[in-house]
């Protein structure tokens, strides 16, 4: 068992191949992981390793897609006028801030999680932002980052000595001892192959929107942040 050393394994994780050996460890891994037990049908499997179960899993996939992709298209929302409206000056206003903003169709979880607006009297975004921290397995959800807040001040709440919330900070706390200097912000470059997997380095000391400005977002941001005095499989482009 990998979760107490002591008896046999006796299960498997679907989702991160951990073996445990009791109903208990199983939830101990899933705590410590943040894992969910969830297959993950997506994930890469080179040719040498495709079997037909796994074509027969692609096949089951494609078929839940589809009928996700036709309950999202009879949607009474889809067709709503103003949530079309509402989505092409969202996507125009990202243009012209020469950021390549793309949507999703109803039925997907990030389009129900979006809450980013832009205000027109200040002529201001007001993203929806998800914040990953991998080392600590914490994840947070932030609504209405003005676009002209740096990155810096945005992380100060959750990895500042000073000035970051108690609870958050000694979650964090690998964060927070460690020198500014050493802290990495990263954000997915879109449109990849799954097996080729690579990430921008964002400037702290620079705003949300100028961090943003020629990449393509899909609904909203999410920023990693990493030490880089920890290992991390996340390859940063041009390394």
């Amino acid at each position: 068992c990998e979760t107490c050393s002591e008896e046999e394994a006796k299960y498997r994780c679907p989702r991160c191949m951990k073996y445990s050996c009791s109903l208990l460890c199983v939830k101990k891994h899933k705590l410590a992981l943040s894992c969910n037990g969830v297959r993950d049908k997506t994930a890469f499997v080179s040719v040498n390793e495709f079997t037909d179960l796994n074509l027969l899993s692609d096949y089951r996939f494609l078929e839940d897609v589809g009928r996700t992709a036709d309950a999202a298209a009879r949607h009474p929302t889809v067709h709503s006028p103003t949530t079309k409206k509402l989505l092409y000056c969202l996507r125009n206003k990202a243009r012209r801030c020469n950021i390549d903003l793309r949507t999703l169709p109803i039925g997907f979880t990030k389009r129900r999680e979006n809450s980013t607006t832009f205000n027109c009297t200040e002529k201001k975004f007001y993203w929806h932002l998800k914040l990953v921290f991998p080392h600590c397995h914490a994840e947070y959800t932030l609504k209405g980052v003005p676009d002209d807040k740096t990155l810096a001040d945005i992380l100060k709440p959750y990895i500042d000595p000073v000035e970051s919330d108690p609870v958050v900070c000694q979650r964090l706390k690998i964060y927070t001892v460690s020198p500014q200097s050493d802290v990495q912000i990263l954000m997915k470059i879109e449109n990849r192959r799954q097996n080729s997997v690579r990430y921008n380095e964002l400037d702290a000391n620079r705003s949300l929107l100028d961090n943003l400005k020629g990449k393509v977002i899909i609904e909203y941001p999410t920023l990693f942040v990493v030490l880089k005095t920890l290992k991390s499989d996340m390859v940063v482009l041009g390394q």
